[in-house]
């Protein structure tokens, strides 16, 4: 079965059997659900994000924020196999020795502070693209990537001006990184610091 690109074998987040996720408000078509989640999570983006460590929990947490009036598996790990064009996304059964991984390379670098501005991209690069290829969630990851990734940004003092991003530059430079490495995606981070 596919669906925006994506492979699922027996999805349960599926409704029913449908095309559209199980969700909340009880949305049957998918060109509705995309406006309500776009909607709501735009709503949520706007309120205070829930403090944390940078860790796995503190992830899940943005996640949850974002998506908690769409989805009732909001902030938890998806529990099927995913695909994108052929390609895997981490196994659940990996969840646990990935994210261990990745967040405690990220703390033994102290969550990528003292750096300057072209280490900072280049770090950050490397962690996001790890963290997109772990693809924790059924959906929304890029929304709780790129929140994450500003409120990490925001913490080691390289804010990020999200006025700057070029949309389809970004999604290329991602797709990029899971293949054939990082720089595309470490020039996108650059160029979204604001070095005041």
């Amino acid at each position: 079965m596919t669906f925006e690109g994506y492979f699922v074998d027996e999805d349960p987040y599926r409704a029913n059997g449908t095309e559209v996720l199980r969700n909340l408000p009880g949305i049957a078509d998918p060109a509705a659900l995309e406006a309500f989640e776009t909607f709501s999570v735009t709503q949520r983006s706007e309120e205070p994000f829930p403090e944390g460590v940078f860790d796995a929990d503190h992830f899940c947490a943005i996640h949850r924020h974002l998506f908690q009036d769409v989805y009732d598996w909001a902030g938890e790990p998806r529990t099927i196999r995913t695909f994108k064009d052929g390609s895997p996304f981490c196994y659940p059964e990996s969840f646990d020795q990935e994210l261990s991984k990745l967040f405690g390379w990220l703390a033994a670098r102290d969550h990528l502070h003292g750096l300057t501005s072209d280490e900072f991209a280049e770090a950050a690069a490397h962690f996001l693209s790890e963290l997109n290829a772990i693809h924790l969630f059924r959906e929304g990851n890029g929304r709780a990537q790129s929140a994450f990734l500003a409120m990490l940004a925001a913490d080691a003092g390289h804010p990020l001006d999200f006025e700057r991003l070029d949309t389809a530059a970004w999604m290329q430079a991602m797709i990029v990184s899971f293949y054939n490495g990082t720089e595309l995606l470490t020039a996108q981070i650059r160029r979204l610091i604001d070095d005041g």
